[in-house]
C-alpha cells in the first residue's frame, strides 16, 4: 500500500475525494448493479488498458465485465477458462510470481499451474533466454500469465524489445494470455506501463486482461477492478460476456457500485482525469525516488554487495536478495518488516527512512552471511 512521505498514512488522491462528493451527491442508488457491473466503468476501464483507439472495442470483439479488484478479476478469468477454455489446461506463471497467482489457479477445477524461468538470483536480472527457452517447450494453446508492468515480487520488467520476442513466441505457440495489470500509471506512466499489452493487443492473439484499481487510485477497500475479453470475433465475444456473467453469477452476483461510481467519474471527467493523471505521476515519481534513496543510502553505508539491482528495479516492490535469515533479523532486531524471500514494499518506506533501512540492512548481511 502507497503511504505518504510525511505522515505515513495510507493516501487518499484528492481527486478520489473530490470524486466521491460527487458520487454521495446524487440520489442515493442501493440496487444490484446487475452481473457485469457498470457499463460505463467497463468502457471506460477497457479503454485505459487497451487504448481508446482498439479496433476490438470499436467492432465490439471485446467485452468487459467489472469485478472486485484485480484479485477478482483474475480469479473470474480462471474461473471462466476452467470451465469454458478447452484447448489446454496448463497456465503458465512466472518464476517466482505473485504469491496469491497460485492459489487462484489451484481453485480452478482442472486447471494446472506450471512455471516458467523469469528471474536470475545470481544476476538479480530478467532472465530472458531462459523465459524463452521455456514458453518455446510449453504445450500449445496453453495459458501465459504475464505481469504488464511493475512485476510481482521482482520488480524487473520486461523490455519494449523483448515484448516483441515474447509475442513472436505466443503467436508460434497459440498461447492464451491472461494480463495481471495491477500498477498501471504506478511504475512509469499510464501509457508505458501497458506498452506490452498495447503489443500484443494489436496482434490477433486472444487475450483476457484483469485490471485493479487499489494502487493507481488508491481504492484498496472499495475492491474496483475489470475484466476485459479479447477475441478476433464480435459474435464469440457476446457469447463469452454471456458466460462471464454466468461465472460471476454463481460466485458474487454482482460487484459493488460505490468504488466502481468513484473510478468511473474520475475516469469519465474530463478535468478529474487530468487531476488524477497528475496525482498519480507524483506517487510513480515518489516510488522511484525512493528506490534511488534506498539503493544511495546502501552505496553510503557500505552494505556488503552490489545494490544497483535496487535502482534498476521498477514498481512498488523490490527484490533486495536477502535471505530468509536476514529478514528475519531485520524483524527482530530493527522491526522491520518484509517478505521471507527479501521483497520490500516501497510504498511504505518514506525518503527519511532509508538512511535507517540500509544501516539495518548492512548489519543483517554482516550478522547473517549467505551460504
Amino acid at each position: 500500500m502507497y503511504r505518504g512521505e510525511q505522515d505515513e498514512q495510507p493516501y487518499v488522491l484528492p481527486c478520489v475525494v473530490e470524486a466521491e462528493k460527487r458520487v454521495i451527491a446524487q440520489p442515493p442508488n442501493k440496487e444490484y448493479s446487475g452481473y457485469g457491473g457498470s457499463a460505463a466503468f467497463c468502457r471506460l476501464a477497457a479503454e485505459l488498458a487497451l487504448g481508446p483507439s482498439n479496433a476490438a472495442l470499436a467492432d465490439g470483439s471485446a467485452v468487459s465485465v467489472q469485478a472486485l479488484s484485480g484479485t477478482g478479476a483474475l480469479r473470474l478469468g480462471c474461473e471462466f477458462l476452467s470451465r469454458y477454455y478447452s484447448p489446454s489446461n496448463v497456465v503458465l506463471l512466472s518464476s517466482p510470481t505473485w504469491v496469491n497467482h497460485p492459489h487462484i489457479i489451484a481453485r480452478c477445477p482442472g486447471l494446472e499451474a506450471r512455471p516458467y524461468r523469469y528471474y536470475e538470483p545470481s544476476t538479480r536480472s530478467l532472465d530472458y533466454e531462459g523465459m524463452i527457452q521455456d514458453l518455446e517447450a510449453a504445450p500449445e494453446a496453453a495459458i501465459l500469465v504475464l505481469h504488464a508492468c511493475g512485476h510481482n515480487p521482482t520488480g524487473v520488467d520486461v523490455s519494449r524489445e523483448q515484448w516483441a520476442g515474447l509475442l513472436a513466441v505466443a503467436q508460434r505457440k497459440r498461447f492464451l494470455v491472461l494480463w495481471d495489470v495491477a500498477y498501471q500509471g504506478f511504475v512509469r506512466d499510464l501509457e508505458a506501463d501497458v506498452e506490452g499489452l498495447r503489443l500484443f493487443a494489436a496482434s490477433s492473439l486472444e487475450m483476457l486482461v484483469a485490471q485493479s484499481f487499489s494502487k493507481n487510485m488508491g481504492l484498496y477497500g472499495e475492491r474496483v477492478g475489470c475484466l476485459t475479453l479479447v477475441t478476433d470475433d464480435a459474435a464469440a465475444a457476446k457469447g463469452a460476456l454471456d458466460l462471464l456473467h454466468d461465472a460471476a453469477r454463481s460466485m458474487y452476483i454482482s460487484p459493488p457500485i460505490h468504488g466502481g461510481s468513484i473510478a468511473t467519474a474520475i475516469l469519465g471527467d474530463p478535468e478529474l482525469r487530468a487531476q488524477w493523471e497528475r496525482e498519480l505521476q507524483a506517487m510513480a515519481d515518489a516510488m522511484a525516488a525512493r528506490r534511488h534513496a534506498l539503493h544511495a543510502a546502501l552505496v553510503e553505508v557500505g552494505a556488503p554487495g552490489c545494490w544497483d539491482h535496487i535502482a534498476a528495479q521498477r514498481g512498488m516492490f523490490s527484490f533486495t536478495g536477502l535471505t530468509r535469515a536476514q529478514c528475519q533479523h531485520l524483524t527482530n532486531k530493527y522491526h522491520i518488516y518484509l517478505s521471507p524471500d527479501g521483497r520490500i514494499s516501497l510504498g511504505g518506506l518514506p525518503v527519511a527512512k532509508c538512511k535507517y533501512v540500509a544501516e539495518a540492512i548492512k548489519d543483517a548481511v554482516e550478522s547473517c552471511p549467505a551460504s
